[in-house]
């Protein structure tokens, strides 16, 4: 059975590149942009079977419409990717850092991915061997962590926890919940330095290629499980 995956923040960069990856393997992608033309013009730039969904995760309007619109056209949803990221506030300290700051990475990282998964569960439990992919960094890990990027570090620390509280919540209903890294890598939030696009999309979709009997609330990166 084709999977159905939706991805969050994909006109752009990695989920974008994630996008095209999961066409290639024949599922069928639900592309989702704040921008409605961003999102149709992604799409059929990659062509297959890709569709655009408008999709603000900051507003609930918004996403209640997209969840309405999935159900009406495909009835359930297998994959959930929830994508969207940013603030990486270079040359902060925790000491001087502006909270303001703290308080939008928070909202970009943490809380829309929150909200979406939310909206979009009672497809997921329509879905076969259902999964939800939260994309994180390795800079959200605990055992790594040090004094770089703090307001960044901690919203995908705390999308961490999200991804373990989902993950126990929902294991007895069949559907999986784990957090993907990228790596460092070369868009437009990772900036020059960073490994190739395409690298960094093929380790969220080992996450969403993961067996389900692999087990649940893991923490990935290319492959290998990163600590908490």
């Amino acid at each position: 059975m084709t999977r159905i995956i939706l991805i969050t923040g994909a006109n752009r960069g990695i989920g974008r590149e994630l996008a095209a990856q999961l066409a290639i393997a024949g599922d069928t992608v639900l592309l989702s942009a704040r921008d409605a033309g961003a999102a149709k013009r992604a799409a059929s730039e990659i062509g297959g079977d890709v569709h655009p969904i408008q999709l603000d995760t900051s507003d609930l309007a918004s996403i209640s419409a997209a969840a309405e619109k999935i159900e009406a056209g495909y009835g359930r949803l297998d994959v959930l990717v929830n994508n969207v990221g940013g603030i990486y506030d270079y040359g902060q300290k925790a000491s001087t850092a502006d909270l303001a700051v703290a308080q939008q990475a928070l909202e970009t990282n943490f809380f829309s991915a929150w909200r979406v998964t939310q909206a979009v569960l009672p497809l997921l439990r329509k879905g076969k061997a259902a999964r939800i992919v939260n994309v994180s960094s390795e800079a959200a890990s605990l055992d790594r962590m040090g004094a770089a990027v703090p307001a960044y570090a901690t919203s995908k620390t705390a999308l961490n926890a999200l991804t373990r509280v989902f993950a126990a919540e929902l294991a007895d209903e069949g559907i999986t919940v784990h957090a993907a890294s990228p790596g460092w890598t070369a868009t437009e939030l990772g900036g020059e330095g960073g490994r190739p696009v395409a690298e960094g999309a093929a380790s969220i979709l080992h996450v969403i290629d993961l067996p389900a009997d692999s087990g649940t609330g893991g923490f990935y990166q290319d492959k290998q499980v990163l600590p908490w």
